[in-house]
């Protein structure tokens, strides 16, 4: 059965958040108190959840308080991250601890607070079909409920906010495969996946972690403070040179603002992958404190006596991968393949459960019809610089464009002013003030010659090839 929504079948809405992420949850707080919006959002869980297999007890977030959904567009909201805190009686201790950056089941719960408090979002609606009314130009959504009807939703806006999706490389997703055709077999999970099978991992007695970003830090620390000396191993694998910690300096940071954004969209696409590669320490790395932390876990095992048999291996990559059935117990083992960047070797590594740690991706959602999403020539979502992607700039994509606009892309503090910008094409005004400069730095070189070095001109050839 298919029913129109709101008993109005000729209503438009003005914007239509497909997902409801921190990104689309932080746009329908702004959308909130305007009277000249009328926004819906949709997402086909039963609620807001962030991460869940990633709550590990003691985590924070990488990003000060400020970067919740709506301070840095509208400070005095009433959706903000200190409102919370005041609303549930935790400001004065939040003050007394003296962090910037909130524990991450705390921020989850902060996201559940304001959205428990938004009257414009769906959940059970697990969209099928975005397609265009090419008569009114409006877009039309399609929604499937859980009891099997289904939904039609019209917009003048509609914003992708559908989040990325774990990924595992090749190696590991066949092993992953292989795994579940053994029932004696450990897991072979993604992080994304990890504190479900806690447990299970831990049980197996040999863990090896594969990842260099602060999720695989985080799944190791984990796993080695409750590891018992002597009777469980923890191996940790990064192809990254090192174990590098994010970069935190300021004149670093003031990369994730409008005018750097300005000058990566403006590079060519074989510019912008060389830098998405050199960047990703900015985003990608591990917190300095953990990076300390884990060395001072591993002394202190050490020097206590109750060392834990572990190895750390970076400039390492998993190339191949098996499962080796021992007949004994029913266990197995899985084969790891490593070869080693600087060195050219290849060696084999034996486990019983493996966390891919291994970063996610996202690509142009199946439910969008054909055409109506821009792409690049590599046939990813070219995202404008005001975020629009298609449908005559009525589509709007939200948190999966770092390889059009860089580091403010997966930033949660760059979250509202991304979303001021839809606000603004979806009102024609500008109900947050939109700041355009805000760095003391300039990127690029003003009226400088468009002649690249030999060097810039070379590796970008490289690319091409």
């Amino acid at each position: 059965m298919t029913r129109t929504t709101d008993s109005a079948p000729e209503r438009t809405h003005d914007v239509l958040g497909v997902g409801i992420g921190p990104f689309n949850l932080g746009l329908a707080a702004l959308a909130d108190p305007l009277d000249d919006v009328d926004a819906v959002f949709l997402d086909r869980r039963d609620g807001f959840s962030w991460h869940p297999g990633m709550m590990l007890e003691g985590a924070t977030i990488q990003v000060p308080f400020l970067a919740d959904l709506v301070t840095m567009a509208d400070p005095t909201s009433p959706f903000s991250f200190l409102a919370f805190l005041k609303d549930t009686g935790r400001l004065y201790p939040f003050y007394i601890r003296e962090s910037f950056y909130p524990l991450r089941a705390e921020y989850d719960e902060y996201c559940r607070w304001a959205a428990d408090r938004l009257t414009t979002l769906r959940w059970g609606r697990d969209v099928t079909a975005v397609s265009r009314d090419e008569e009114s130009g409006d877009l039309v959504v399609t929604a499937r409920l859980a009891d099997g009807t289904t939904e039609t939703y019209r917009a003048r806006h509609v914003v992708l906010g559908v989040g990325t999706t774990p990924q595992l490389p090749a190696p590991l997703a066949a092993l992953a495969a292989e795994a579940g055709r053994h029932p004696g077999a450990g897991p072979v999970v993604h992080s994304a996946d990890y504190l479900p099978h806690r447990d299970a991992l831990a049980a197996t007695g040999a863990v090896t972690v594969v990842g260099s970003g602060q999720s695989a830090a985080e799944v190791y620390r984990d796993l080695l403070e409750d590891a018992a000396p002597g009777a469980h191993r923890v191996d940790w694998v990064t192809r990254s040179t090192r174990f590098f910690p994010m970069e935190y300096t300021k004149l670093t940071l003031e990369m994730t603002s409008p005018e750097y954004t300005d000058h990566y969209r403006a590079l060519p696409t074989e510019l912008r992958e060389i830098l998405g590669r050199e960047q990703r320490a900015l985003y990608k790395g591990i917190s300095g404190d953990l990076v300390d932390d884990i060395y001072d876990t591993l002394y202190r095992k050490s020097a206590l006596g109750r060392e834990v048999p572990t190895t750390l291996l970076s400039d390492t990559e998993v190339v191949a991968a098996r499962y080796e059935h021992d007949g004994a117990d029913g266990a197995g083992e899985y084969v790891l393949t490593l070869r080693h960047g600087q060195l050219g070797r290849v060696a084999e590594h034996r486990t019983r459960a493996v966390v891919a740690a291994t970063g996610y991706g996202s690509g142009v959602p199946g439910f969008v019809a054909p055409g109506l999403v821009d792409l690049d020539e590599l046939g990813r979502v070219d995202v404008a610089r005001d975020y629009t992607a298609g449908a005559g700039g009525r589509l709007h994509v939200g948190g999966t464009e770092a390889h059009t606009h860089g580091v403010t892309a997966p930033d949660l503090g760059f979250a509202a002013w991304r979303n001021s910008v839809i606000l603004a094409q979806v009102t024609g005004r500008e109900p947050y003030a939109i700041e355009r400069r805000i760095a003391f730095q300039t990127f690029g070189l003003p009226g400088g010659e468009p002649v690249p070095s030999p060097a810039a001109a070379a590796a970008v050839q490289g690319v091409a090839r």
